[in-house]
């Protein structure tokens, strides 16, 4: 978490940490209108092709299906009339009680007095090779609109038949679907009756039918159609809504965002996108913070050996003295650039190279080395045991500077003490000092770069050494601990996992 700065008579970036989330901008929403192009057009215009498709192959499966279904019942119908005249005709005369004999047109009669047509159906009798009863429609609206009777070509067949016939012909009024059955006696034709029923008549309910369930598709295809084109709206919104994001993103300006609605794997796209911005804006804010504070900091030296060689003088001494304080600028300058480069490589996957180390040998070389750094009552409070995968010379790097930090906020013979233990897959490094402490309120901003040690003294160091050592514990994947309050000294604990970043355990380089 990044606090606010002090006063240092730089510029804060604008955006920057201390931007409160009010000024972000809103979140992006879809304009109301329908765009007419791309994705969600073609996704409209598959779903009416297969949605037209399904219901045409509907309709047609299901008009196959009546089709066979009513030639089925045609042929039950003529089949059932032909067996009640076969009936008939072997039985007995209901009038007389004898049987009929050759008289087929009793037989005919008795037909027509016990049955009745059903609807589209019609029944005609001939007798001795001429026109003899037919029947009568059950109501006007079953009435077909052709007399068979009246067609001579087709009674001059019928007459004609001395076999039992199934046929259909075609009609003035559609298609006629007919059963003509001779009757016989003493080897030639009494009689022949035919039943006729005409299709169109049949399937006129059927066609009510279909033209309804026409309707209906049509119905459903264009309902279907509007909630496919607002489904489709809706599920490409995450992606449209992306699109404006990238177009309103500047070289100077991250701070849109993506609306994120819902929970499905657009939800997490939009969040995960979200998240990737977030990223880049931190990092672009921290690049802006970095630039001014560097030109800051840079500018200071610059400015000083510029005054003084511009008033070199003659003098030897004077000159060797400037000559002094000029190098000794550039040789701050330098450590200075050098320790932004190694800041800048934090981030990179080859900033370590690990490898196994002994915690015992590593502590005893880094309070070796840190003996040297000033006349400190040196201690060391624990040595852990163990072997853990780091990069010894990060590692050491940021152990001697919290050493060299607490031996510039020491005075001499002040007590500096050291330690390490491993415990819980994890290794522990501190140096703890007895120097003045420091404020809560400055323990995050003393880890900020050219940040320096506020209530802890002055100091002429660059004030990047506690950003290193936070870098270097961050890329072992570990983090920097600070327990301090004034006048009762600090506490600096480097914590790193054993087995290395992200438990990788081997060795990089």
């Amino acid at each position: 978490m990044t606090t606010s700065r002090g006063t240092t008579g730089r510029g804060s970036p604008p955006g920057g940490a201390g931007t409160p989330r009010s000024g972000r901008k809103p979140l992006l929403r879809l304009p109301s209108r329908l765009a007419l192009t791309g994705i969600r057009t073609r996704i409209l215009l598959g779903f009416i092709v297969m949605l037209a498709i399904a219901t045409a192959a509907s309709l047609f499966v299901a008009y196959e299906v009546v089709q066979t279904r009513l030639h089925e019942r045609i042929d039950s119908d003529l089949a059932r009339e032909a067996e009640e005249l076969r009936k008939i005709a072997a039985g007995k005369d209901p009038a007389t009680g004898r049987s009929f004999g050759q008289n087929a047109a009793r037989i005919f009669r008795v037909y027509f007095d016990q049955t009745s047509p059903t609807t589209g159906e019609v029944a005609l009798t001939f007798v001795d090779g001429s026109e003899f009863l037919r029947s009568r429609s059950v109501s006007a609206s079953s009435s077909p609109s052709y007399r068979l009777d009246t067609d001579e070509q087709l009674v001059s067949h019928w007459k004609a038949l001395t076999e039992p016939e199934r046929d259909g012909v075609d009609t003035p009024a559609g298609r006629v679907e007919y059963l003509a059955l001779p009757l016989k006696g003493d080897g030639r034709v009494l009689g022949t009756f035919v039943v006729a029923a005409f299709t169109d008549v049949l399937q006129g309910p059927y066609n009510d039918a279909f033209l309804a369930a026409g309707v209906v598709g049509v119905a459903v295809l264009l309902i279907g159609s509007l909630l496919a084109w607002r489904m489709a709206e809706s599920v490409l919104q995450p992606v449209s809504a992306l699109t404006q994001t990238a177009q309103g993103i500047s070289e100077t300006d991250l701070t849109q965002r993506i609306e994120v609605r819902g929970h499905d794997e657009l939800a997490g796209l939009a969040a995960t996108l979200n998240a990737m911005l977030d990223r880049l804006e931190r990092t672009l804010l921290s690049q802006r913070r970095f630039l001014d504070d560097a030109g800051h900091e840079l500018r200071t030296p610059i400015t000083i050996v510029r005054g003084h060689l511009e008033l070199l003088e003659d003098d030897p001494e004077e000159r060797r003295a400037t000559l002094d304080l000029v190098m000794d600028e550039l040789d701050r300058m330098t450590r200075m650039v050098n320790d932004l480069i190694l800041l800048s490589k934090a981030e990179r996957p080859d900033f370590l190279k690990l490898e196994a180390v002994e915690v015992a040998v590593l502590t005893d070389e880094v309070l070796t080395k840190a003996r040297a750094l000033g006349a400190r009552g040196w201690r060391l409070d624990a040595c852990g045991k163990g072997v853990i995968t780091v990069d010894r010379q990060r590692l050491t790097q940021a152990l001697v500077q919290l050493a060299q930090n607490a031996v510039t906020y020491t005075q001499e013979g002040d007590e500096v003490s050291l330690g390490s233990a491993v415990e819980g897959g994890e290794a522990r490094f501190w140096v703890r000092d007895d120097g003045l402490g420091i404020a809560v309120a400055d323990q995050e901003r003393i880890f900020e770069r050219f940040e320096r040690g506020g209530a802890r003294g002055p100091s002429g160091g660059s004030g990047l050494g506690l950003s290193i050592v936070r870098a270097i514990a961050g890329a072992h994947g570990g983090r920097v601990d600070l327990f301090s309050a004034p006048g009762a000294g600090s506490l600096f604990t480097i914590v790193v996992p054993v087995d290395g970043p992200r438990g990788t355990g081997k060795e990089e380089g």
